[in-house]
């Protein structure tokens, strides 16, 4: 299947690096305008940004921080003014996940995550959702974990907060529906990026060994799943859950 997203305007945050970086160039090249977003690393973003100019995608590079208000209303309004109204928004920027018992955490620890993972997607969606309904079409694409499903221990607060990120879309896919909308969510495993560089060894091996499918996953998989909810072709499909883990998911 070739997809076409000519025509149509994407937001993919954090996408100045890992899964978000290799999305953002996989909507550009099945034709989407997309804005490349970063908070942090100028230098990274602008490399990210060159390397998908060179493959030929059109797009702006923003800087604004994914859980902040004010900061995505001011990217909205740029995107808006130099590509279009956005109607492919990609929730998939993250912060750092540590792994600890209960006992460690703090609440603010917890915070953190319910502001990437269930404030972030409703602070966009709220920003640019009249867009899509003016529209009448509209593609959100919640990138979550397969965390969720595992009950993963010592990872408490990030499965919380992708428990209410998973719960999230089913909401908004149901009130959305009616405005052409569709809301997913894509559960990927793990899949070694540049912040999985200084992971213990043997904790990759012992993950490798429990993957039916018999290899790593690669970011150009979760691309893919995204280009998929995107186009036109998943048009009647909303409210789900696509697990991209090579079969690891019991459920």
């Amino acid at each position: 299947m070739s997809v076409s997203l000519k025509g149509h305007v994407a937001l993919v945050t954090g996408s100045s690096k890992g899964l978000g970086k290799q999305t953002a160039l996989a909507l550009g090249k099945a034709g989407a305008k997309v804005c490349i977003n970063y908070a942090n690393d100028r230098q990274k973003a602008e490399g990210a940004f060159a390397e998908f100019k060179d493959a030929g995608c059109e797009g702006i590079l923003v800087r604004a921080n994914a859980t902040d208000a004010i900061q995505i209303q001011r990217m909205v309004q740029e995107i808006e003014e130099k590509l279009g109204t956005i109607d492919i928004l990609v929730v998939n920027a993250t912060p750092d996940q540590p792994q600890k018992p209960i006992e460690a955490y703090d609440w603010d620890g917890y915070q953190q995550m319910i502001d990437f993972f269930v404030k972030s997607p409703f602070l966009l969606t709220k920003a640019t959702v009249a867009g899509m309904k003016r529209k009448k079409w509209g593609r959100i694409i919640n990138i979550g974990s397969e965390v969720y499903q595992l009950g993963q221990p010592n990872f408490s607060a990030y499965v919380a907060a992708k428990g209410g990120q998973t719960g999230w879309t089913r909401s908004m896919a149901t009130e959305l529906a009616p405005f052409g909308i569709t809301v997913n969510i894509i559960q990927p495993g793990w899949i070694p990026v540049e912040r999985h560089e200084k992971d213990p060894q043997e904790m990759k091996n012992a993950y490798f060994a429990a993957i039916p499918a018999g290899r790593w996953g690669v970011p150009q998989d979760v691309a893919d799943a995204v280009v998929y909810f995107a186009s036109e072709e998943a048009g009647f499909v909303s409210g789900q859950t696509l697990c991209v883990n090579g079969g690891k998911t019991p459920w």
